[in-house]
């Protein structure tokens, strides 16, 4: 009996919507990341790009438990002396709770093509509203 190995021109994707309001950030976080690779699928296999397309809404009710809000801080810097930028979680979550989202998940995928493939299917907003139901997206709990 061999291995199965799923090809990349047999992969079905699906959409699936995410409800992070009163949830985690970091539970939906892996909850979409995990939907992103397919590692939810039985045919799942590491070196191909087998995930589905997510859609994550309500990021802006996501909850950071504990003192995450004044402590945590997002950090970059542009290479430069001097050059570090930071902003607290609470400024992050009230701004741009979208990007926070997406930072949460793109830190769970993997650092290489198939991760930047899988970050392209991502698609979150803050509020309830999105323009995929043409797509028929299936609620999924976590």
């Amino acid at each position: 009996m061999s291995t199965f190995m799923q090809k990349k021109e047999a992969v079905v994707r699906k959409w699936y919507i995410l409800d992070a309001a009163d949830k985690p950030l970091g539970k939906t976080a892996v909850a979409a990341a995990d939907l992103l690779r397919g590692k939810n699928a039985p045919e799942f296999t590491p070196h191909v790009d087998c995930g589905n397309f997510v859609i994550v809404i309500n990021a802006e009710k996501a909850i950071l438990t504990g003192k995450k809000l004044e402590q945590k801080y997002y950090r970059r810097h542009s290479g430069y002396i001097g050059g570090l930028k930071e902003v607290q979680y609470k400024t992050l979550m009230k701004e741009k709770p979208e990007l926070a989202m997406e930072l949460a998940i793109k830190g769970m995928l993997p650092k290489n093509t198939l991760g930047a493939q899988a970050f392209t299917r991502l698609k979150v907003y803050a509020g309830e509203a999105h323009k995929h139901e043409a797509q028929k997206p299936e609620a999924y709990e976590f």
